[in-house]
């Protein structure tokens, strides 16, 4: 009872972080601040695909097969967590890591020619 109910709270708080993230992707004018929400978007959603392949049961075994009997690997296969999500988050980190360094060097450009990381300034310098 206990355990979901702190399980539920975990979840309640990395959908806020994205709902929080996504806000600031929208509404925050300046770039630096769009990247730092991007970042904590992408943060949460990597821990909330960790979160779905992560099983609930104790003793939790990692997904390494064993040489076991049929009743031992029926048993190991019900308490054995899931390596895909793992895998694909490892992979969206390393994807995501490149894209933030992709954006900040086109952020650092853009502050040097329009001196300013703030997209409305920026707007109207380009309608002039």
């Amino acid at each position: 009872m206990i355990a979901e109910f702190l399980w539920s709270i975990v979840i309640i708080s990395i959908v806020g972080a994205i709902l929080i993230s996504l806000y600031g992707i929208a509404r925050r004018p300046s770039l630096v601040k769009k990247l730092i929400a991007l970042t904590i978007l992408t943060d949460s959603a990597n821990v909330l695909a960790i979160m779905i392949g992560y099983r609930l049961i104790y003793p939790i075994a990692p997904p390494v097969l064993p040489k076991l009997s049929e009743e031992g690997l029926a048993e190991f296969l019900a308490t054995a967590v899931d390596p895909l999500p793992q895998a694909l988050v490892i992979t969206a980190v390393v994807i995501g890591m490149a894209v933030n360094i992709l954006i900040a060097f086109a952020i650092i450009q853009i502050y040097r020619i329009y001196g300013t990381t703030d997209i409305r300034k920026i707007a109207k310098v380009i309608k002039k």
